[in-house]
């Protein structure tokens, strides 16, 4: 029998919070009263963050050394983690996102 634990959303890979994440640099924000606009140049595929607090930590990417550390200075809890790990996993699926290199 098999002891293998399931990926925290079935069929994806798990987000990583340790590494370096920037905003893709052909998306541009947008923000508003419920959180932010997102709109990829490259692929014309619009994204809405529904919260100002997502919107914080997205702000936060570029200037902090993990996705993990740009959380913690948009104030997001240790019990908030799954779900804002979560945002940023459809983020980066969606390219509105990208890993940093190097």
């Amino acid at each position: 029998m098999s002891t293998k634990a399931p990926s925290p959303i079935a069929g994806r890979p798990s987000f990583d919070l340790d590494a370096a994440w920037d905003l893709h640099p052909r998306v541009e924000i947008r923000p508003e009263r419920f959180g932010a606009l997102l709109y990829s140049f490259d692929t014309r595929r619009l994204s809405f963050l529904r919260s100002r607090e997502l919107l914080a930590v997205v702000q936060q990417l570029g200037g902090s050394a993990s996705a993990r550390e740009a959380c913690a200075a948009a104030g997001v809890g240790e019990a908030e983690l799954p779900t804002y790990r979560a945002a940023l996993a459809r983020l980066a699926e969606t390219q509105m996102i990208t890993a940093r290199e190097g």
